[in-house]
């Protein structure tokens, strides 16, 4: 008998090159998912005259984006290279449409968070002045930025699907809705520790909804490069993250007259929506150190075209 095939790339070296990043990426990943759905938060407790909402989501969202920008300069290893990404603008770019996302979402984020402390500022002067204008300044930027804020939660999707790391360039129509629904999921679960009430509740069911639907995808829809995110250390990840998402949403919702409930089911959220990013991130990285998660794609796409060569996901 013909022993199985072990695919095997020259000198023993994978065909794709894993990443460089460390996990400082993953957790980029989801400070900046934390400070999107934070600041749809804070839009929606503006929106309704919900001042507690409103300070919650404003100053989470301003922590979570100096915490993500401080990640991604980390890992960019100098500052002045943040800097130089701002001097061009490349929409065929996913990092540098993303960079720009995310300067101006920080502009937006940081007036509508300086507006928090108008009712704190004296009447006379250049802080009275200041004390006036702004609110209704900070009320604009708190709906420029819960504007910006799909982008902002989704562009690292793209980023990591224009990539040739098999796991995350075949999954491309799915993770950005994976994402976005982690990033609702998150902002809900810090309205559900600080101000729990229907809005939050609502966030959160949404949010993990679209989460779960689109990462069942991802783990199921495509064929060979779908196994590492359900194998492995990636796998138990994700498993945990989609049992911490489930808890935290029934939680929001049977629990919403509790203040104890609602804020476990917060938690919840927020460390599925943790785990969800640290999943997608090392599934990534293992599809690319095996060489089968690229070689078979690639085979089975030839076959389809009946020997033609076909570039990009089956």
């Amino acid at each position: 008998m013909v022993p199985k095939a072990d695919f095997q790339s020259y000198y023993g070296r994978p065909i794709v090159r894993p990443p460089v990043w460390t996990h400082d990426i993953a957790i980029y990943l989801f400070t900046g998912g934390l400070a999107a759905g934070s600041s749809l938060l804070a839009a929606g407790g503006q929106a309704s005259g919900n001042p507690a909402l409103r300070l919650a989501g404003r100053a989470t969202s301003l922590g979570a984006l100096g915490a993500s920008t401080f990640f991604l300069i980390k890992d960019l290893g100098r500052p002045d290279r943040f800097h130089h990404m701002l001097r061009v603008a490349k929409p065929t770019s996913p990092m540098s449409v993303g960079t720009w996302i995310l300067s101006a979402f920080g502009g937006a984020a940081a007036v509508a968070a300086a507006a928090e402390v108008a009712p704190f500022l004296p009447s006379d002067g250049v802080l009275g002045l200041a004390r006036r204008v702004l609110p209704p300044v900070g009320a604009a930027a708190g709906y420029g930025a819960a504007a910006l804020a799909p982008g902002l939660a989704t562009y690292t999707a793209v980023l990591f699907a224009d990539t040739a790391v098999p796991s995350w360039n075949a999954v491309y129509p799915d993770l950005p809705f994976m994402f976005a629904g982690s990033a609702l999921a998150s902002g809900a679960g810090v309205g559900l520790i600080a101000a729990p009430g229907r809005p939050a509740v609502r966030m959160a069911a949404i949010g993990a909804a679209v989460e779960l639907a689109a990462g069942h995808r991802v783990e199921t829809a495509y064929g060979l490069v779908s196994e590492p995110y359900h194998q492995g250390r990636p796998g138990k990840l994700l498993k945990a993250a989609r049992a911490l998402t489930v808890a935290g949403a029934v939680g929001a919702v049977v629990g919403r007259r509790s203040r104890v409930v609602s804020a476990l089911a917060g938690v919840s959220l927020l460390a599925g929506s943790l785990l969800t990013r640290f999943g997608v991130f090392e599934a990534g990285v293992e599809s690319a150190k095996d060489p089968r998660y690229t070689v078979v794609p690639q085979r089975e796409r030839l076959a389809e075209s009946g020997g033609r060569k076909v570039n990009g996901p089956s």
